[in-house]
């Protein structure tokens, strides 16, 4: 994928000189990679944060390099209205992993959000009250462990087997993402960043004779009762060899279904896509929400576990997105992942669900 902002993640021994030059499209949209006995730097690049006024941030590891951070205002550099922020100037980092706004610096600050300190906000009060605007990508290298997403063996890609012989035949594969408004692709700044769209492109790049069709079926603000609804119109009519479900978040919401509800809608959309198409299926956990968001339950590890659990009963196989996204939560803050401050991931979340099913295996 040489020529793809959708680059792997890499890893090199200690070389000092060669770290301290790295650059932004070398690294672009790389991640954090599992640990070894020997003490490897890791890329993070495209982390996202948001900076409010002079207080210090924190980056989800501690940069080898404070000098050589990069620090802008897209998530793919190079774009024409990419800000390069200049260290000193606009911010400055610490050998903590500590980053801050200086006095007079160009980002924007968190501070001015509409939703800034408010507490069990209703966000349908607060006109422009996403985060997109004040988001600052950081690029840099670390020798921290990162858990790579954790697969169990059973719910790898071991349980698709048929979408496997195609690819590796070269023949033909239709996928089709449905779920949510995040399964849709809220938030991702264009297109290609949708992160099943990401793991498809992925795939064409080891699959080269591949021919690999990705559809999106997902609509917003749907939860499973809604999927068991359009299930005909939106998967069963397409004939997919691949379905890749994601429900969860509009489920855990207040007045949405119990999580045992939820598996047995889950387990009724497998049951009808595998009766009408005999389609293999990947299924996928959400993230918990802002907190700091009125329409909650707060309760998404139980729906997690839920997802888990049925993909354990129906042989499918499962993208455990709840805990490695928790790995960047509990470092940083919940509005640093918000492109809409509640519960729609940004570009960097986009790339943390991708890495969850590139890390099936397939």
């Amino acid at each position: 994928m040489a020529n793809s902002p959708l680059a792997g993640i890499k890893q090199v021994q200690r070389q000092p000189a060669r770290v301290a030059v790295f650059t932004v499209a070398t690294l672009l949209l790389a991640g954090c990679t599992s640990q070894t006995p020997r003490k490897l730097a890791h890329f993070q690049t495209g982390e996202s944060v948001v900076l409010i006024g002079q207080t210090p941030a924190r980056l989800a590891f501690a940069p080898d390099y404070p000098a050589a951070v990069a620090v802008r205002s897209t998530y793919r550099d190079g774009l024409t209205n990419t800000i390069h922020y200049v260290a000193g100037e606009d911010f400055s980092v610490s050998a903590g992993g500590e980053i801050q706004r200086t006095a007079h610096s160009r980002i924007p600050d968190f501070g001015t959000n509409v939703l800034f300190g408010k507490e069990d906000f209703n966000h349908g009060q607060f006109p422009g009250y996403g985060n997109k605007a004040f988001f600052v990508y950081v690029d840099y290298t670390h020798r921290e462990r990162c858990q790579p997403p954790t697969v169990k063996p059973e719910l790898s890609a071991s349980a698709l087997p048929v979408a496997r012989q195609k690819l590796k035949a070269g023949a033909s594969l239709r996928i089709i993402a449905y779920g949510d408004s995040i399964t849709a692709g809220g938030e991702a700044s264009e297109p290609k960043l949708i992160f099943w769209e990401r793991w498809a492109d992925d795939l064409r790049a080891k699959y080269p004779q591949a021919k690999i069709e990705s559809i999106n079926g997902a609509t917003g603000g749907d939860s499973t009762f809604q999927g068991l609804q359009r299930l005909e119109q939106k998967v069963l009519s397409q004939n997919p060899d691949l379905v890749l479900i994601g429900f969860g978040m509009n489920d855990h919401n207040l007045g949405g279904p119990t999580p045992t509800k939820f598996a047995e809608n889950l387990m009724m959309l497998i049951d009808r896509i595998r009766a009408a198409n005999g389609s293999e299926i990947v299924l996928f956990s959400a993230f918990p929400p802002n907190p700091k968001w009125h329409y909650g339950t707060h309760n998404m590890a139980a729906y997690a576990d839920a997802t888990e659990q049925v993909a354990r009963e129906k042989h499918c196989a499962f993208a455990d997105v709840f805990h490695f996204w928790q790995q960047f939560a509990e470092r940083k803050k919940p509005e640093d992942l918000l492109a809409n401050n509640i519960n729609h991931p940004n570009d960097f979340g986009h790339w943390i669900y991708f890495q969850a099913l590139q890390s099936l295996g397939l």
